[in-house]
């Protein structure tokens, strides 16, 4: 059986800090975390930009529909080494898309050196530190998305 793409680059163990860390963040603020993993672009979607897979991805999991509209979406496409990130118009309104292009650049350095779960845990971290700082958490603060990441075929 040939192993799946994901774990060329990251194992179980790996998946589950990460999931913890969405967790740890998240305690600090209202925004919302998420991950996305997807090993391969399916035929309908080749003609897509990473963008609008994580635009789509970004419906399809209702991550717009949160409460204060403070949600990120860390999109990976392994099979094309590419990734996003996009935000809800909450955040979009206080932070410009320059700080989530540093970020980005910043992660991926580390990929590029081999370090993907690195990676992933500092994106966590810098938009846990935005969030945090903007967005900071409320008496009635619920986890509105699960902090499990989310891999795909």
């Amino acid at each position: 059986m040939e192993k799946r793409l994901i774990y060329h680059f990251i194992n179980d163990d790996e998946l589950l800090r990460i999931s913890h860390k969405i967790k740890e963040r998240e305690k600090k603020t209202t925004g919302k975390i998420c991950v996305t993993i997807r090993e391969h672009r399916h035929f309908p979607n080749r003609g897509k930009s990473v963008k609008e897979l994580a635009q789509a991805e970004f419906l399809r999991l209702g991550i717009g529909k949160t409460r204060d509209k403070t949600a990120i979406l860390i999109f990976i496409l392994l099979e094309g080494r590419q990734f996003y990130i996009l935000t809800d118009s909450g955040i979009k309104e206080k932070v410009f898309q320059n700080t989530w292009d540093e970020i980005k650049e910043e992660m991926q350095t580390m990929f590029i050196n081999g370090e993907f779960c690195k990676g992933i845990l500092h994106g966590i971290d810098k938009a846990g530190d935005v969030l945090t700082h903007l967005f900071p958490t409320k008496p009635d603060n619920t986890n509105e998305i699960s902090d499990k990441i989310q891999i795909e075929d």
